[in-house]
């Protein structure tokens, strides 16, 4: 496998003092650039939010899967990776392309911004710990960031009661762990999640409100797993069945729509015990 060549770019965020550093190669600049140009083309205004995600979403079918997307250089940056996606970048460049078309923005600095905004605590990328790494946490902040309302609630969800401390347990499966800074903050973040109200929608309850999700919203699946939150997400979308089914970077291979609707195509996630759906605002 050829190597990549990364080039780092370094800006000024808005409102900011704080250089903002960038891991991205040239080939990923030109993929965004080129994407922006024919997104911003066929884009209507007037379409409801939720399926400019989706159509955002499936411009990106059949982009590789690539796991650890992130866990690249000697110290944290902001990865630009549009060549090869895990689950959450994924979700994280679809908004973010979503509300630049929103929002009529099409230059790279507003992309990275965003991404900023989105991927870190409050906004601010501030070393390893302040990435959102649990999606449960990711959820929340984002909402407190009024990017994202948690629905799930509202649609019968139940609250999670549940010990988050997988990374910090499984300590050796994450290099960047090693440095007892960050170790430190990764066990912060676990202690806000377990401290926080969660609600999910049980596995046996999505298909009696199914109606209530609609294409755009993001689906977190929920997991039985000792210490985690959730182990994979995507987008939902409803297909011409009716149905609602997953629109994700699969780890299978690449980003798809599942073949079955959500509902089935859930039956076959081992440790799967349910789902977290949030909406964009």
């Amino acid at each position: 496998m050829k190597a990549i060549h990364l080039i780092l770019f370094f800006f000024v965020i808005a409102n900011s003092t704080i250089a903002q550093e960038i891991t991205c190669s040239a080939k990923d600049k030109e993929i965004f650039t080129t994407r922006i140009t024919k997104l911003q083309k066929t884009y209507t205004p007037q379409v409801d939010f939720g399926k400019t995600i989706v159509s955002v979403g499936k411009t990106f079918l059949g982009t590789p899967y690539v796991a650890k997307t992130l866990e690249i250089g000697a110290k944290e940056s902001l990865v630009i990776n549009l060549q090869g996606l895990d689950c959450t970048t994924f979700v994280e460049n679809v908004l973010v392309l979503s509300l630049m078309l929103k929002n009529n923005k099409s230059d790279f600095e507003t992309y990275t911004t965003y991404l900023e905004k989105i991927r870190y605590k409050d906004g601010k990328l501030d070393g390893y710990a302040s990435r959102l790494h649990y999606f449960s946490e990711w959820i929340i902040n984002n909402e407190q960031k009024g990017i994202t309302k948690n629905i799930t609630g509202d649609i019968g969800g139940i609250e999670i009661e549940k010990e988050i401390n997988f990374m910090s347990t499984h300590r050796e499966l994450y290099p960047f762990l090693k440095d007892d800074k960050n170790y430190k903050g990764i066990q912060q973040s676990e202690l806000n999640i377990s401290q926080s109200v969660i609600c999910f929608l049980p596995k046996d309850q999505i298909k009696e409100n199914e109606e209530s999700i609609t294409s755009g919203d993001i689906i977190a699946l929920t997991t039985s797993i000792k210490g985690l939150d959730i182990t994979h997400t995507g987008i939902a979308t409803r297909e011409k069945d009716g149905r609602i089914h997953l629109l994700h970077a699969s780890s299978k291979g690449q980003v798809e729509v599942s073949s079955l609707p959500l509902v089935d195509y859930l039956k076959s996630i081992k440790n799967n015990t349910g789902i977290i759906i949030s909406r964009a605002l």
